[in-house]
């Protein structure tokens, strides 16, 4: 098998649009920790088929190229997701995707699709996907018991969730200019782009001086021939040790997207087609009627009663949908970004307070218990000029909280956010 030559890249595409600034809820640990690893990294995948099929040679730059100029849109396929953050167990069960209160999130209840994202965020899920340019697509979540599929239809949404027998639905208005319509805002880019080519183009987006890029050799997913583009940060405290993605040797379309903690073991998050057809999907695929008897929830009235503020009857935080990315998390309020890359951390400014420490004497039983012993038992304390604070992490993100109730999150090491914290002192 001819080995491809590794070639420094430094290819990268521009970034969508900024999301409209939104307020961000100020930090409920270890669920930021969660959060920012998704806004961080994306998903991501790792599995490839076997055999190492026989390739003409190609630099980074012409497979990045290829990438880039791929115009697939039609597709059918499944995907499997595995993801393995490390995150902690919390009292009472909740552990990975119970981590973020998954369960009942947002406007629709279980059928609300900002809920199914963070689902994605523990443990190992199968995917059925479909495409039809922009306009039109289709995701089902296949659990054991039950089924949760999200279909975008032009300015339609629904989401029906099998095992509650609810369905959300959310109509967009249309564009007043040239009779456009307006994408719905109700689709979590994460849940209706949940693939490895919406990853891979993220991690790409980080290909600049801060990180090598190389061809390593060749690789068979979904029965097709692949080139495995390496993606390795160059910056020494990043916690990602590499991304792997296998690029459709044919077609440019990434199928498989794997990333691997610098701490070795296997991979954090995994996500990659086990089969895929480029076939124009059937129209019915992106219909949805509710099934009879189902509770339909309509999204824009639910997500209006949400964002009401204290004193009419709603609740004071925006729209808490997890961002794109560190770009989108800059645009939120009251949220920064420092430094570049892979060793870029978000921070959001506190108002004078941080954890409560785990002794509870506010019942006059002076012993440790509640929430705060189970955050001292999952946190390292940790000292600076900047004062105190505790570290949360996982296998990719850390997240410090001093004292002062100021949060610095990213995919670093533990002395990287002392170190920021120290500087913004």
């Amino acid at each position: 098998m001819p080995r491809n030559e590794p070639t420094e890249g430094t290819e990268s595409w521009d970034g969508e649009g900024s999301a409209r600034r939104r307020k961000a809820a100020r930090y409920a640990v270890p669920v930021a920790v969660g959060v920012v690893a998704a806004a961080t990294i994306g998903l991501v995948p790792a599995f490839a088929g076997s055999g190492s099929p026989d390739l003409p040679k190609i630099s980074a730059q012409d497979l990045i190229a290829k990438m880039a100029k791929s115009d697939v849109q039609q597709l059918s396929g499944t995907v499997k997701v595995t993801t393995d953050l490390g995150l902690p167990s919390l009292p009472g069960g909740a552990g990975g995707a119970g981590a973020f209160g998954g369960g009942q999130g947002g406007g629709g209840g279980s059928a609300a699709p900002q809920s199914k994202l963070m689902e994605l965020a523990s443990g190992t899920h199968t995917l059925r996907v479909a495409s039809d340019g922009p306009e039109k697509q289709r995701v089902s979540i296949l659990d054991k018991a039950a089924e949760y599929s999200l279909v975008h239809n032009g300015n339609e949404v629904w989401g029906y969730d099998s095992g509650s027998n609810t369905a959300f639905h959310h109509t967009a208005p249309g564009s007043a200019a040239h009779g456009k319509r307006q994408a719905p805002e109700e689709v979590p880019p994460g849940l209706k782009n949940a693939t490895p080519q919406d990853l891979a183009k993220r991690a790409l987006q980080a290909a600049g001086d801060t990180t090598s890029v190389t061809v390593d050799g060749t690789a068979k997913v979904a029965g097709r021939d692949a080139y495995q583009l390496l993606i390795k940060p160059k910056q020494s405290a990043s916690t990602v040790g590499s991304i792997r993605v296998a690029v459709d040797a044919e077609k440019g379309v990434p199928l498989k997207f794997t990333l691997t903690p610098k701490s070795g073991g296997a991979a954090a998050v995994d996500v990659g087609y086990t089969s895929v057809d480029f076939a124009k999907p059937a129209a019915s695929t992106f219909s949805f009627t509710p099934p009879k008897g189902a509770k339909v929830v309509d999204g824009g009235a639910a997500d209006a009663k949400a964002h009401r503020p204290h004193g009419k009857g709603g609740a004071a935080s925006e729209g808490m949908k997890a961002p794109e990315g560190m770009k989108a998390a800059q645009d939120m309020g009251g949220m920064n970004v420092l430094g570049k890359g892979w060793t870029s951390i978000a921070t959001v400014k506190g108002e004078g307070s941080g954890l409560p420490s785990g002794k509870d004497t506010s019942k006059g039983k002076g012993a440790a218990g509640g929430p705060a012993a189970f955050l001292d038992s999952i946190g390292d304390t940790v000292h600076g000029s900047f004062g105190s604070g505790k570290v949360f992490s996982t296998r990719l993100v850390n997240a410090l909280v001093t004292d002062k109730g100021t949060l610095y999150v990213g995919a670093v090491d533990k002395q990287a956010l002392i170190d920021a914290a120290n500087a913004a002192k």
